[in-house]
């Protein structure tokens, strides 16, 4: 499945009234650490997707929501269902550890 890219207008259609599970990554073009969580997330797309919504909020392109939800430090995972946040991953993860968060929530 793709990863959807979210902004401050299609975040409550695509996140909060989503009926999977959603994990979503507030990230930016400029983050280091950011860059290197990309690709865990490209393959939790591939091996999750069908079962939960894997997003991306550029925080530079989401401020509002970035702000709503007092997002601080980048990378930050949240995973929403039926939108509540019920996961929070703050900061770089390997694979694995991302996984098993997921697993846990699908």
């Amino acid at each position: 499945m793709a990863i959807i890219n979210l902004n401050d207008e299609n975040f409550e259609n695509e996140v909060l009234k989503s009926a999977k599970p959603v994990l979503v990554d507030f990230w930016a073009t400029w983050c280091p650490p950011c860059k290197m969580i990309a690709p865990s997330i490209e393959k939790l797309a591939e091996e999750y997707g069908d079962k939960m919504k894997i997003c991306k909020l550029n925080v530079d392109d989401g401020r509002q929501v970035s702000a709503n939800y007092g997002v601080e430090a980048i990378p930050t995972l949240f995973i929403f269902n039926q939108g509540k946040i019920v996961d929070k991953i703050i900061g770089l993860l390997p694979y694995e550890a991302l996984a098993e968060k997921v697993k846990q929530n699908i």
